[in-house]
This record gives C-alpha cells, structure tokens and sequence, in this order.
C-alpha cells in the first residue's frame, strides 16, 4: 500500500482542519495517509519549521491561516515546490462575506474566545460530570436533555459530547431490578431521549468492557436472552411515555449527538410563543 502524508498548518487549535480531513479521508477505502497537525502557526519561524517537515515528507496541504504575510509564504513555498495547499475555509468565509455585506474580521482562533458561550459549555460539561450515570438526580429540571438506556448504549460519551456544544445532558441508566427515579417521570423541563442498541452488538461491547476489567465474561450481564429482555423493556418505557429513540447500534456518538441536537433544537422551537 502506497504512503501519503497530509500537512494540516493552522493558526488555531486545529480542530476545523482535523474535521475536514478526516471527513474526507473515509471515502477512500485502502489509502494509507499520515497526518500531521501543525496548530497555533502564528509566527515565521514556526512556519519556516514546518516547512523543513514537509519537504522531508511531502504531500497535500490544507491550512487556515489568517495572516496575510504567512499565507503568502506559505503559498510561494508551494508553487516553487510545486505542492499542492488548499486554503479549506476561504470560500465559505467568501460566500459568507459577499452574502452579509460585511468583511470577516481576520483574527485567528475567534471560535475559541473566552466568551459567554465558552463558558456555557465548562457549566454544561461541569453538569454532565456531576449529573452522569444516575447521579443526583432529584434536580433534573436543571438538564436540558436526559438520555435514558440499558447499560452500554453509550449515554456518557454522547453527554460529554453534546456538553461540548452547551448542552447540559444527564444519563440515567436502566438496570435491571433497580427502579428509575421517580424525578425522571415528573421533571417537565428537559428532552427525554431513549437509547437503544441491538442485543447481539451489546453482547460484543460489554463482554469487551469485562475483559477490560479482567473480570468474568460470561455472566448475566452478556446473556443475550437476558440483554434482550432489557431491550425490549426498555423500548415498551420509551413508548409509554413517548420519550424518542435513537437506535445507536450503527451511529457514532457524533451521529446520535447530532439527531439529539436536531431534536432538541426542534423542540425548543416549538415552545417558543
């Protein structure tokens, strides 16, 4: 299999870039490609080094930088060395520019100011810490989504994910035996949202889980007959009280955070007056 190298150079965190790459890279089936992140680009030192990098190992560059000066080094660099580089947000910030009549400001990194709604998001994150796996539940009115499902369907990760977005999330867990609390059935505030997962696929991640934890396997916890009798318990709560669900069997913690969000937005849409 061939090698290839992809140079991200970014005069923030990164992040958009990472996103774009890895977006685009899953529909190449077969391609070995190495990415290297170069974040924080603000200087022409940092650029001149990373310019030696890249000619030690070449490949395709995208990159958001600001700065005039440094885009233009870095784009001369290119076409002498005949590398191809994409500036990756410079239509999107032209089509945005010519649509709102205003010009962009030009500042690196402004998507992650330290303003009201990064804030929000350490209070949302503080939230689903204190708030995960059943914790402190008699003040879920304080939520704005609750995810409910049988142990495994990855409500912690999800609820992690959707406080990165400001979204304060608990998780409340369906456990055999255990029973809800009675907070969940009364609260009138927050979205209440099933997740569900097929029981052959929760078999694979919680006998994966006890193997993590050096401990047995084979128990009540991985039977499939059992596992199915939480699914099916599970699904018969949602429905009675009309809660949505997501089926998380073949969605990635982005994709189920995506259509709680739509679900969410949806909803507060609805109750505005």
């Amino acid at each position: 299999m061939d090698a290839y190298h992809l140079h991200l150079i970014s005069d923030a965190t990164g992040e958009t870039l990472n996103a774009i790459a890895r977006a685009c890279l899953v529909q190449f089936e077969g391609v070995d490609v190495t990415e290297h992140l170069w974040p924080l680009v603000r200087t022409k030192g940092q650029l001149e080094q990373i310019k030696a990098e890249i000619a030690a190992e070449p490949g395709i560059i995208l990159f958001t930088l600001i700065d005039d000066k440094l885009r233009k080094n870095l784009e001369d660099y290119c076409r002498r060395e005949n590398v191809l580089c994409i500036p990756v947000l410079d239509p999107v910030i032209a089509a945005l520019a010519n649509y709102l009549g205003v010009e962009s400001a030009g500042r690196p990194g402004r998507q992650h100011a330290m303003d009201a709604e990064y804030f929000n998001r350490i209070d949302a994150m503080s939230y689903v810490l204190a708030h995960d796996d059943g914790q402190l539940t008699l003040d879920l009115d304080g939520a704005d989504v609750v995810l409910v499902g049988v142990s495994r369907t990855s409500k912690t990760p999800t609820c992690i994910y959707l406080a990165n977005r400001g979204i304060k999330a608990a998780n409340v867990p369906i456990v055999p035996g255990c029973p809800l609390p009675p907070d969940l059935f009364t609260t009138g505030k927050p979205l209440i949202v099933g997740l569900t997962e097929s029981p052959s696929r929760l078999v694979q991640i919680r006998r994966n889980r006890l193997r993590m934890l050096k401990e047995e396997s084979d128990t009540e916890y991985t039977d499939i007959e059992r596992i199915k009798e939480e699914v099916a318990n599970a699904r018969r709560l949602f429905q009675k009280h009309r809660w949505p669900v997501i089926d998380v069997t073949r969605r990635s913690i982005e994709e189920t955070a995506a259509a709680i969000i739509h679900l969410y937005t949806q909803r507060q849409r609805e109750r505005r007056p």
